[in-house]
Parts: structure tokens; sequence; C-alpha cells
């Protein structure tokens, strides 16, 4: 190479660290009870820090999914053909029990567990989570019929990846997908016009059109259709038991903005049979058990970006040097890093709190139930709208070399503003937190029951608790005042957690400038005196 060519004051590519050595992580799995799932926890936190690992988030993005609606004879088969590199990511989830064995694991913690594996995981490649993230969370819908989750669960919750059009029941392990969403309603799900005819044995007939279904190739979907008795949740497979195709008919995928990697699609359903889950007219009761579990992902999923984007533009501050020094020694950088550091260790301490209120309200909690329903609702707003703005300060610290496709910085960006969409978009999931606190009164004295248990140590979140009584007791203009309320909430319940668990450091720069007044609304404003020193070095790429 000529000597003018010559590479220098260029970072070397992050690798072969542990994604799981993550202090914040590690802290919350111990606390809220999965402290046993350490051991596998680490063993898939070294593959994900692998160049290898790398490499296969890059290649099953690069390869995209492909549409295949007829075979070379002209037969209808609507099939998605994915690159070997996403059949490797998905096997690894899967073995790993991040889709559903923690329905099948009778041990405190699990759920804790599989949320710190999918935490991890999930930092190397974001869009093969979503058809993890619909298995998971179909299951506890899937239970509102028993004789369905009994033919089904088991295959749902096996560590066995079984790619194919096959009859469900003759498979090694199944996936779910979800199709709720039509092109007039969106979030309005009793607009829907997909019409369910009933048979003689029980079964129904689908027809209509669906605007978004997650992961087309599923082995099989929850879906909404208005039936005789009401709006009505089924579960449709895409092969019969004697292994003939149901008529799902993939019309197009989708270009999207960023998950790029994974297929969503219009899909057609024309006398296609489906089975009622749950009680027919009562299909939104029956799936909010899914939302439940993929808003609780959505949190989870958006920490997870935010500490992949963390990552880098820590590795990256502490190799290029700029005027003389390590970036990464520049205070002005420091307090750039530090505060993203923050936002990260904050997203990731409430997911594992709510991972830990979604293990124990399955297991019968009833204070537990009460904080989640609020809770995911209120992290799900909040986590999900930082994480655009986190990933693109982020990327600003890497500058051009973050802007250039051959980094990982471009599909984090891509990927970020996802989770604010799916399941929900901000004013949705504002309204749904008023309807929680107007239904059931009991989830805002388990919120500020949770709350109160950090007060007294810090002047400012008290003041912040008092503000947020306040505006919980004004009635007037609710709907209006939503997004702020909801952001209070979020803020309060963050510093209550970073308080009671957190270093010094880390949660006296966060209550100061979050909720103290003491910041400016760009990442880099942390007071004087907050220890940034402290706050990086708690965040550093570790093996």
């Amino acid at each position: 190479m000529p000597a003018t060519h010559e590479v220098f004051n260029q970072p070397a590519p992050l690798e072969d660290y542990d994604v799981a050595a993550d202090d914040a992580l590690l802290a919350g799995v111990q606390r809220e009870g999965a402290g046993w799932a350490a051991e596998e926890l680490h063993e898939l936190g070294l593959l994900a820090g692998t160049a290898r690992a790398r490499s296969w988030g890059e290649q099953a993005n690069a390869n995209e999914p492909a549409l295949r609606t007829h075979d070379r004879y002209g037969h209808r088969v609507d099939e998605v053909d994915f690159h070997p590199s996403w059949h490797v990511l998905m096997d690894t989830a899967v073995s790993h029990g991040l889709h559903a064995a923690p329905w099948v694991e009778d041990r405190p913690g699990a759920h804790v567990a599989r949320a710190a594996k999918f935490y991890t995981w999930s930092q190397v490649e974001g869009g093969h989570g979503c058809p993890i993230s619909m298995t998971y969370a179909a299951i506890p819908a899937l239970r509102h019929s028993p004789d369905l989750a009994a033919r089904f669960e088991p295959l749902l919750a096996a560590r066995s990846y079984d790619f194919g059009l096959r009859p469900p029941l003759r498979k090694d392990g199944l996936l779910a997908g979800m199709s709720m969403t039509e092109k007039q309603g969106g979030s309005d799900v009793q607009a829907n016009t997909t019409r369910a005819v009933p048979q003689a044995d029980g079964s129904y007939r689908l027809i209509g059109h669906k605007w978004f279904t997650s992961a087309p190739m599923g082995d099989v979907f929850l879906t909404l259709a208005h039936a005789p008795e009401g709006l009505t949740c089924f579960l449709v497979p895409r092969v019969l038991d004697d292994g003939t195709r149901n008529t799902l008919l993939i019309q197009r995928l989708k270009d999207k903005l960023g998950n790029r990697s994974n297929a969503s699609a219009e899909l057609e359903y024309d006398d296609t049979l489906a089975w009622p889950v749950g009680e027919p007219g009562k299909g939104v009761r029956t799936i909010i058990e899914m939302v439940n579990g993929t808003r609780l992902d959505c949190v989870i999923g958006s920490a997870a970006g935010m500490r992949a984007a963390l990552l880098q533009a820590v590795h990256h501050a502490s190799q290029r040097r700029a005027f003389g020094s390590l970036l990464i020694d520049e205070p002005l950088m420091r307090n750039v890093l530090a505060d993203l550091a923050l936002e990260s260790e904050a997203a990731t301490t409430l997911m594992t709190r709510l991972a830990g209120a979604a293990d124990r309200a399955i297991r019968g909690d009833e204070a537990e139930a009460a904080f989640r329903r609020l809770a995911v609702a209120v992290g799900k707003f909040w986590v999900t709208k930082r994480l655009p703005a986190h990933t693109a300060e982020a990327l600003e610290c890497l500058g051009g070399n973050g802007y250039v496709e051959e980094s990982p910085m471009p599909r984090l960006f891509r990927e970020s503003p996802l989770n604010s969409i799916w399941e929900g978009s901000g004013n949705v999931v504002a309204l749904d937190v008023l309807r929680a606190m107007g239904k059931r009164p009991d989830t805002v004295e388990v919120f500020l029951a949770e709350l109160a248990r950090a007060e007294g140590v810090d002047t400012r979140f008290d003041q912040a608790v008092k503000r947020l009584r306040a505006e919980l007791g004004d009635l007037e203009d609710l709907q209006h005042r939503a997004r702020g309320l909801v952001e209070l909430m979020a803020l309060t319940l963050q510093a209550s957690l970073l308080i009671r668990y957190a270093p010094e450091p880390v949660s006296d720069a966060f209550t100061a400038s979050r909720l103290g007044g003491e910041a400016g609304r760009t990442f880099g404003t942390l007071p004087r005196g907050a220890d940034t020193a402290a706050i990086i070095d708690r965040n550093r790429p570790r093996v």
C-alpha cells in the first residue's frame, strides 16, 4: 500500500467482548430473581460479541427476505426465503429459549432470564427479534382456549428451530406471528373489516385483508376478525393437518425504513380456516395478553439498542485521537458519553424491573400484576421514544465513520423508531395509560408505592414525585396533557430505581439532569460536578 494510504488513528472493530458484561443488567437480573441464569447469559453474551455474530447480523440485513408467491408450475406457495445468516440468528435465539421457554419452566425468575437473554442477543441484530417476541407473547393469549394451548404450546415453547411449510403438529418447534392491523384502522382494531364465518365443526372461515402481518413465515398466527358475536381473536395455521396449505395469500412484503432482515407482509384471507381463541366477541380482551408481552419486548429491544449504540460510541472514543488526545479524555465528549450511558442504564434498570414484575404477575402476585399493567405502558412510551435521539447522538460520536454503511450505526439508527410505532404509537400508549388508571385505580396506588420506596434520599426526586401526585390529581384536560404526564411518570420511575440500586454518581447525575432542571434538552449537558469518569467506566465493553 502506498505511504499516502497508511491507515492510522482508526479504531479497530468492536469485537471479542461479552455483551452480557453489563453492570446494570447483571445487577437487575440478580435482584429480580434470575441470578441462576448467569452462566448461560454470559455464554450468549460472549457469542454476541464475536465478529462472527456481527457478520450474521450484517448479512441478514444486506440480503433481505424475498417473497415467492408461486412455484415454477404456477402453484401458489406464498413462501418467504431468507439468507442463511437469518436462520443462524433464529436458531441461536430459539435454542437459548428467547422465544417462549419460560412458559414451560416452572422456576421463579424464568421470564427475567429470558428478558436478559433477549436484551443481550438483540444487540447483534434487532429484526429477528420480531418473531421471537411474538411467539413469547402468543402463549398467554392462547391459554384462553385450553384445547388449543394443549396442542400448540409445547411446540411453541420447544427449543427447536424448525423452519419450513409443514403441518404444525409434525414439526419439532413452532413460531407464532401476529396479523391484526388493517389499512383503514391501524390501532383502531374495531374498524377492522375482516369477517369470520362460523362452521359446523366449531372452526371459522376468514375473509379479509391485513395491512401489516409481522413475520408471515411463521407457523401459526393470532388475528382479529368480526364474527357474529363481535370482534374475536383467532388462531390461523399456515399449513393444515392434512398437509394442504391454508389460504394465507401473501400479496407483498413491506419495504420498510429499518427492520430489513425481518419480513412484514400484506396478507389476504380467502376462506381461510381459523379457530377461535378465547370467548367469541371478546377478541380485544384476549389479545391484550399478547400486547402485554410484546410491549415489554419493545422496552427490552429499545434498551438493547441504546446499549449497543453506547458501546460503539465509547469504544470509538477510547481509540480515536483528535487535537492531541483521545476523544474520551475530552471533557465535552465525556459529558456526551456519560449522558448517553445514563439513558442506557435507566432503560436497562427499568427493563429488568418490568421483567421481574411480569414474572411475579404470571406466578400470581396481584400487586405486581397491577404494577405491570401500568408500568409496562409507561416504559413502552418513554424508552422507545428516547431510543432514536439516543442512537443519533451515539452515531454523531463516530462522526463520518458512523454515517457510512460499513458501520453498525446506520442499521441501529434505522431500527430505532420501530418500537415506538409497533404495538401502539406514542399517542395510543399514552391514552392506554390513562385508560388503565381510570379503570384500575389500584395501578396508580402500586405505582406510587414503588416511587415512595426511594423518597427521602434526593430532594429533587421528592419534588418531582410531589409534582406527579398533583398532576394525577388534576383531571382537567387530561388527554391534552397525557404525554407530559406519562413522561413524568417514566422519569420518576427510572429515577426511583437508580436511587435505590445504582451507584451514587449514576443516580445523582440522572436525577439532576432529568428531574432537577440542571441540564438542557440535548445529550451532553450534564451539570458541573457530574462524575462522568465513573459513569463511563461502568459502561465500557468488557470480556
